[in-house]
C-alpha cells in the first residue's frame, strides 16, 4: 500500500513538473501532430511529449526491453513485456503469434491492458531489435487500436522527464478487460505470400542486415538468402545516431529510391517477425498498405525449397531481380 502511494505521488509530481522539464525533451523529426487530441487511429507512432500527455490521462506503459536484466533503470509504473510470451514456442514458428485468442486475452489482461486506455510502448532504439514495434503491431493485430510506439524509446522518455527506478521485479498492474478481436489488415501468412509473389503490385522488404539478405544465417535459419524479389532495407537505416526516427520526408525519399510507393502492397519480413513488425509500424504510420510476415525466415527457410525458394545475392543488399520487376 505504501509503495502504491509512493508511485501515485511520484506520477503526480511528474505531471505537475512537466512544464518545467519540457525544454529537455527531444523533438521528434518524424511525428507531425503535437497533441494527443490530434492522434488519429491510423497513426502508430508518437513523440515522448505526446506520451507524457497520454500517461497523464491514464495510458498504460509497456517496456519492451529485456525483462531478464535486473538493477537497470526502468520507468516508474511501466510493465515489462516480452514479445516471446505471446508467440509460439516451437521452431520454426517462433515468430508467429499464439493461435489461441483466449490465452492471448488472459495474458494481455494480466499485464493491465484495457479496451478504453491507450497503450504506449517503448524500447531500446539504438541496441534493440524493434521489440517495441513488434508489441505495437501485435496489439493492433489483436484489436487494440490505441497502441503507440514512442519515437526514441526509453532514452527519449527519460529526457522528457519520466521518473525512473531500479528494476527488481515486474510491475503488478490492475487487471485489464481487453478481449482479443483480430484484425487481418497488417498480417500475411506464408501461403498468402507465396501465392502473391508474382503480383505486379507487390513489394517485399527484407528488413534484415545486408549480410543476412545475401546468404548468412546467424540466427538459426535452415537456409540462407532472401525471398524471391525482396528488396533489402535494414530497419535501422531509418534511425539517426540518437535512435530517433529520421524525418518523414527523408524516409519517404529512401523508399522512393527503392521503388517503394503508396500504390503498392508492401510485405515486410526478417528472421522472426520482430524487425519487420517495427518496420510495419513505421510504414503504416507513413500511410502505406503493409503486412508483416511474422513467420519470416525461420518458417520460410524450414519449408520445402521447391515450394518456398530463396535467392542468393552475389552482392550484399542487392537482389537478383530489379525493383518493380
Amino acid at each position: 500500500m505504501l509503495l502504491g502511494l509512493i508511485s501515485t505521488l511520484a506520477i503526480s509530481s511528474f505531471i505537475k513538473t512537466t512544464n518545467i522539464i519540457k525544454n529537455q525533451s527531444i523533438d521528434s523529426q518524424f511525428v507531425i501532430h503535437k497533441s494527443p487530441q490530434q492522434i488519429i487511429k491510423n497513426k502508430w507512432i508518437i513523440s515522448s511529449a505526446q506520451a507524457r500527455e497520454l500517461v497523464a490521462q491514464g495510458a498504460t506503459i509497456l517496456d519492451a526491453r529485456s525483462c531478464k536484466i535486473f538493477n537497470v533503470q526502468r520507468l516508474l509504473n511501466a510493465t515489462c513485456i516480452s514479445w516471446k510470451e505471446f508467440s509460439q514456442s516451437q521452431s520454426p514458428f517462433k515468430g508467429k503469434l499464439l493461435t489461441d485468442d483466449k490465452i492471448l486475452t488472459e495474458k494481455l489482461q494480466a499485464i493491465g491492458i484495457f479496451n478504453h486506455k491507450p497503450v504506449i510502448v517503448f524500447g531500446n532504439t539504438i541496441n534493440g531489435w524493434g521489440e517495441d514495434g513488434r508489441i505495437v503491431w501485435m496489439l493492433r493485430t489483436l484489436g487494440h487500436q490505441k497502441s503507440f510506439l514512442v519515437d526514441g524509446g526509453f532514452a527519449a522518455l527519460v529526457k522528457e522527464g519520466f521518473p525512473t527506478i531500479k528494476f527488481t521485479k515486474n510491475n503488478s498492474p490492475p487487471r485489464g478487460d481487453f478481449v482479443v478481436n483480430r484484425n487481418k489488415n497488417w498480417h500475411i501468412s506464408q501461403n498468402e505470400l507465396k501465392t502473391s509473389l508474382e503480383k505486379d503490385n507487390l513489394i517485399i522488404i527484407d528488413t534484415r542486415e545486408p549480410q543476412e539478405y545475401a546468404r548468412k544465417t546467424p540466427y538459426g535459419e535452415q537456409r540462407g538468402g532472401h525471398i524471391p524479389g525482396a528488396i533489402n532495407l535494414y530497419f535501422k537505416y531509418w534511425l539517426d545516431n540518437n535512435g530517433m526516427l529520421l524525418s518523414r520526408d527523408k524516409i519517404l525519399e529512401m523508399l522512393t529510391e527503392k521503388g517503394i510507393t503508396k500504390d503498392k502492397i508492401i510485405v515486410t519480413y526478417c528472421t522472426g517477425g520482430v524487425r519487420s513488425a517495427w518496420s510495419t509500424s513505421v510504414l503504416t504510420d507513413l500511410g502505406f498498405k503493409v503486412k508483416n510476415y511474422s513467420g519470416s525466415m525461420w518458417e520460410w527457410s524450414a519449408s520445402s525449397a521447391e515450394i518456398y525458394p530463396l535467392e542468393i545475392s552475389r552482392k550484399e543488399g542487392v537482389g537478383s531481380r530489379g525493383v518493380g520487376e
